[in-house]
C-alpha cells in the first residue's frame, strides 16, 4: 500500500528559493526534489535545512508536515542555519559598500522600532573605519578628545595607563589603614612598585595595538577586544567582543569594560600587603609578587561590565609567596 503524500518544503543548497514538494517516500521526494531543481539522481541526497541532518528512509517517516530540507548534489554539505549566516558574511564583506546604501534606504521609511534597531546597528557597524590610524583618516573618531591625541593607539595606551595609575592610588590610599609601625615599610613598597610601573610606561601597551607582543593577549593585531568572561570562569558566556578603534560609540562604550583583578585588590591583595608589611618580622616582603596581582594580566582580566561580578570572589594571596625565600649562605671551612 503506498504512503499517503505529504508536503514538504524544499531549497537548493545555497539559495533562499523553497519550492513545495509533496512525496509519500524519501526515495519519491528525492526523485521529484532532483527534477525540479536539475540536480542528478545518483549521488545526491537530503537533509534537514535546521542542522544538516541527512535523512534516511525511516527519519523520513517521522518528519511533519511542511519541513524545511535541503537537496544537496553530489559533493555538495551543509551544516545547517550556519551555512546561510557564512554566506550573509560572505555577503557583507564583499558588497559592504552596497549593503550599506541598501539599508540606509530602508532606514528612512522604517517605522517600527525593533527594525529600526537592526537596520541601525548594521549601517553603524559596517561604517566602521577600523584601520585608520591616524587622526587625519578618522576625525570623527577623536570628537570629544583633548586635541593632544593624534592617533587612536595612543589614546587607547592613555585608557589603559589611567587604570593602572588609579589602582595605584588606591594602594597609596590604604595607607591610613597599615599599622603605624608599619607605614614607613609600606611607603618603601609603594615606592617601589609606583618606579616599576613608570619604567614600563604603566603597562598602556596592553591596550595599544601596535605592541603585537604585549597587547596580543587581549586584542588582535586590528583592535578586537574579546571579553575574558567573569572570574569564576574561563570564557566569556555571552562572546562579548569590541573594537574600540572602530568608531567613535565603540571607543566610548570600551570605556565600560573592566580589568577585573582575579584576586581582589580592594578584599584580598592590598590588605594582605599591608598585613606582610606589619607582620614581617625581619622578613623581606615580596612586593613584586603583589606588584603582579595588582597590575599585570597575571591576575586582570578584561571583561565586559556584563560579565564583571562584583561579589566576593573568595580568593586570597598565595601565602607562599608573600615572603622572599632567605638566601642561604656557605660557610667556608
Amino acid at each position: 500500500m503506498a504512503e499517503p503524500l505529504r508536503p514538504f518544503r524544499l531549497r537548493r543548497c545555497g539559495s533562499p528559493q523553497k519550492f513545495g514538494v509533496a512525496a509519500g517516500s524519501l526515495r519519491g521526494l528525492l526523485r521529484k526534489g532532483c527534477r525540479l531543481l536539475q540536480l542528478p539522481l545518483a549521488g545526491s541526497r537530503l537533509c534537514l535545512y535546521e542542522d544538516g541532518t541527512e535523512l534516511t528512509e525511516s527519519y523520513f517517516r517521522a518528519l511533519p508536515a511542511q519541513t524545511e530540507l535541503v537537496l544537496l548534489g553530489p559533493g555538495q554539505s551543509w551544516r545547517g542555519c550556519a551555512s546561510d549566516i557564512e554566506r550573509l558574511l560572505a555577503a557583507f564583506c564583499s558588497h559592504q559598500g552596497a549593503v550599506v546604501e541598501a539599508a540606509r534606504r530602508l532606514l528612512t521609511d522604517e517605522r517600527a522600532p525593533h527594525r529600526q534597531k537592526l537596520l541601525a546597528d548594521l549601517v553603524h557597524n559596517l561604517s566602521e573605519n577600523i584601520l585608520a590610524e591616524d587622526k587625519e583618516e578618522d576625525e570623527k573618531w577623536f570628537e570629544g578628545l583633548e586635541s593632544r591625541f593624534k592617533n587612536k593607539s595612543s589614546y587607547l595606551r592613555h585608557s589603559c595607563e589611567s587604570r593602572m595609575r588609579g589602582y595605584m592610588r588606591e594602594v597609596t590610599g590604604f595607607i591610613s589603614n597599615v599599622h603605624p609601625s608599619a607605614r614607613d615599610a609600606y611607603r618603601g613598597i609603594i615606592d617601589l612598585m609606583a618606579e616599576k610601573l613608570k619604567s614600563v610606561k604603566y603597562n598602556g601597551c596592553y591596550f595599544d595595538r601596535r605592541e603585537k607582543e604585549e597587547a596580543a593577549r587581549l586584542c588582535t593585531a586590528e583592535g578586537w577586544f574579546s571579553c575574558q568572561g567573569p572570574f569564576d570562569r574561563d570564557d566569556c558566556p555571552c562572546k562579548h567582543s569590541i573594537n574600540p578603534y572602530s568608531n567613535r560609540e565603540s571607543r566610548i562604550l570600551f570605556s565600560t569594560w573592566n580589568l577585573d583583578h582575579i584576586i581582589e585588590k580592594k578584599r584580598a591583595v592590598v590588605p594582605e600587603l599591608a598585613e606582610a608589611v606589619k607582620t614581617r618580622d625581619g622578613r623581606e616582603v615580596n612586593w613584586e609578587y603583589f606588584y603582579q596581582l595588582l597590575f599585570t594580566l597575571d591576575n586582570l582580566k578584561l571583561v565586559h561590565i556584563a560579565c564583571h561580578k562584583k561579589t566576593n570572589h573568595n580568593l586570597s594571596c598565595d601565602k607562599s609567596r608573600i615572603y622572599r625565600k632567605r638566601k642561604q649562605t656557605q660557610e667556608i671551612s
